[in-house]
């Protein structure tokens, strides 16, 4: 906009009527709203006036400004009426106008000012019964731009900048965001929101929720939420950090009871019952959502693991936060394993479903509740779902951040995973040519490392990709049968839940490319008799004795079949549930259950064997008192034989035989009526 045409628009706003909205777009470039046109050039117009500007206009209303002017009455203020009539009554800004004459017109403008109000009203009015008459193709091209401009804002590739201009590194590493914690928003980016929704958005307008939660959305399939018994305490504050814990009130712990007793039962109709009861008891939704997933039901599956998350998110404590990063469980509270497991199972569905982004949000939200002993070993598939999720960035920052206390290079999938991210940076074209060229030459240096260190990993994961190594490769020895065998059982477990989770994807054609002189390079290294070789064989030999408990956790609930084979006996020997996999040995115990009466170890084959039969059978009768012993050794006997001769009478007297069909008659005496 040139100087004369914006002192012609400050001159218009104080002539005797002020110009429509649609006059403001016109003296410029049509293509431009007013909102983009005023701000840049130093908007001389006084706030008032552009409050009246209505939200609603966009960019392609301000380019049919022409149009939709021609269609107003000359009541409604046509731009050549308004232009005749500011010609005539307007003062222009010239420099032979007096101060006087200046002070003048403001005396009338506040009065103009609410002249020019009430056609903003008019045209807004005028636009709704457009849109309207249009359907509702305009408001779903409304949102279709909306998505695409989100998801331009956050593509990993572009510059790290917020909205408000603010980089995204100055957040904390695990800070969560509420809206990727809804997979409905990451699929809206994928498919459009007319995709997602489809025909349930108006309905869902209309749908009136009890509570709003953000981990989960409650469903009206559900049944009517009310208190459980489950509250969540603060406990301490230490350096920043909240510590809090949950806590079962005495009515939960009964109802917890009850469900180790149908645990114990091994029948699952029992847990069923026990919900129909407490439809919210959490540990029983737990164990319930792993029997409707060995079934193959995997959709009740998930809604039971969203009813348990919404029935604990319910419980939260109103100071604890899901998105600072600063609230801390302790995993050793049986209380509070529900919460870890009822996230971690809600992330494998949120994965399976096809929602990477979302399922590594709740990855964090988990590594942020206990960071330090990470009780799930959540760091063994962060960095999967970060390459998954294309944000290449926050794995290369937490490796960064990380690496110096964590150790995490000497991880087999942050080995491999971390090179492979700088790779895919390098990849991206939008990225400065330095940025790109720093990645190459990291990615390099790091995947030869790992190839290094690591040896057995990459065999395994070639076959896994279905890519045939060649010669030099297959035949060395150092990559060869040998290095798998000669690895610990702790390594092997590692090495084996990577390559079973990951192998999808190393088979780009370009990672392939990219990953084959590095090998070779590594080899020579090898030939050569590098320092760095020797170093890695003999941290190999000293560390990866023995895998802590947490990683056997992680691998039994991840069920990865490669991992899974791997454990030890000592882990697949024991019980394994689903609401409490392998609790910590230093667990702190807040509660007991009580001791039930056990049946007395010490009885005959003969007694164990119609215990079996009759479950209500007991040969010693009830317990005895200590001072009965010697006088009524002989009466328990007679009266543990006469229940032996009464249950085999009752035994013989429930047995009936059925008769074979004669043959001259096979379908029985059918009497005629």
């Amino acid at each position: 906009m040139s100087r004369r045409a914006l002192r012609r628009l400050r001159g218009e706003q104080r002539g005797q009527e002020g110009p429509g909205l649609g006059e403001l777009g016109l003296g410029t470039d049509p293509g431009r709203g007013v909102l983009e046109q005023i701000p840049g050039e130093c908007c001389p117009c006084s706030s008032s006036l552009c409050l009246q500007i209505p939200a609603e206009e966009s960019e392609d209303e301000a380019a049919a400004g022409e149009e939709r002017l021609s269609e107003q009455d000359p009541a409604g203020g046509t731009p050549e009426g308004s232009r005749d009539r500011s010609q005539e009554g307007a003062v222009t800004p010239s420099e032979t106008h007096s101060d006087g004459q200046r002070e003048g017109q403001e005396a009338e403008q506040p009065h103009r000012m609410l002249a020019t109000s009430n056609k903003p009203r008019k045209k807004k009015k005028k636009k709704k019964t457009k849109k309207n008459s249009a359907g509702e193709t305009v408001e779903d091209n409304e949102l279709e731009d909306i998505e695409s401009l989100l998801e331009r804002i956050e593509e990993p590739g572009l510059a790290p900048q917020s909205p408000g201009g603010v980089s995204t590194d100055s957040r904390p590493l695990l800070y969560v965001e509420h809206r990727n914690l809804n997979p409905e928003n990451e699929l809206k980016r994928y498919f459009g929101a007319r995709a997602v929704l489809g025909d349930q958005r108006p309905r869902q307008r209309q749908r009136q929720y009890i509570r709003s939660m953000w981990l989960t959305a409650p469903k009206n399939t559900w049944p009517r939420y009310s208190k459980t018994g489950i509250t969540m305490q603060l406990l301490d504050t230490r350096r920043g950090v909240q510590h809090f814990t949950f806590e079962h009130h005495r009515e939960y712990q009964q109802v917890q009871f009850k469900f180790l007793d149908a645990v114990e039962s091994m029948d699952p109709n029992n847990i069923v019952l026990l919900l129909q009861m407490n439809p919210y008891h959490v540990d029983s939704l737990l164990q319930l959502s792993d029997v409707c997933r060995m079934q193959e039901d995997q959709e009740m599956a998930r809604d039971l693991i969203e009813r348990a998350l919404y029935s604990l998110e319910c419980a939260f404590h109103p100071v604890f936060s899901l998105t600072s990063g600063t609230c801390r469980l302790d995993y050793r509270r049986p209380e509070n394993r529900a919460f870890f497991l009822a996230l971690f199972k809600h992330l494998m569905f949120l994965e399976k479903r096809g929602c990477p982004r979302t399922a590594l949000e709740f990855c964090k939200l988990i590594l942020s509740l206990d960071p330090e002993d990470d009780p799930l070993c959540v760091l063994l598939l962060i960095d999967f779902l970060s390459l998954r999720a294309r944000e290449y960035s926050f794995l290369t920052r937490l490796f960064q951040e990380w690496e110096s206390h964590r150790n995490l290079s000497q991880l087999p999938n942050f080995a491999f995973s971390v090179p492979l991210a700088y790779f895919f940076l390098s990849q991206q074209e939008e990225r400065p040519e330095l940025e790109r060229s720093q990645a190459r030459e990291r990615a390099a240096r790091l995947i030869q490392l790992a190839l290094i260190m690591f040896p057995s990993v990459l065999m395994p994961l070639l076959d896994h990709c279905s890519v045939q190594p060649d010669a030099r490769v297959a035949s060395h020895p150092f990559f060869g049968l040998n290095a798998q065998i000669s690895q610990s059982p702790a390594l092997n477990q590692l090495t084996s839940l990577y390559v079973g989770r990951t192998h999808a994807l190393w088979k780009d054609p370009a990672v392939m490319a990219w990953l084959e002189p590095h090998a070779h390079e590594v080899l020579r290294l090898v030939d050569a008799r590098d320092a760095l070789v020797q170093e890695a064989e003999h941290k190999r030999k000293i560390r990866y004795q023995s895998a802590p408990r947490n990683i056997y956790r992680h691998i039994i609930l991840s069920e990865m079949k490669e991992a899974t084979a791997a454990l030890p006996l000592e882990v697949t020997s024991q019980p394994v549930m689903g609401f409490d996999p392998l609790p910590p040995l230093d667990s702190i115990v807040s509660y007991t259950r009580p001791e039930r009466t056990s049946h007395p170890s010490n009885e005959s084959t003969l007694s164990l064997f119609f215990r079996s039969l009759l479950p209500n059978f007991n040969l010693q009768g009830d317990i005895r008192h200590d001072g009965d012993d010697e006088a009524g050794a002989a009466q328990d006997l007679n009266q543990g034989v006469n229940r032996l001769m009464a249950a085999m009478r009752d035994m013989l007297a429930n047995i009936q035989f059925q008769e074979p069909p004669r043959e001259d008659n096979p379908e029985g005496d059918g009497d005629w009526d």
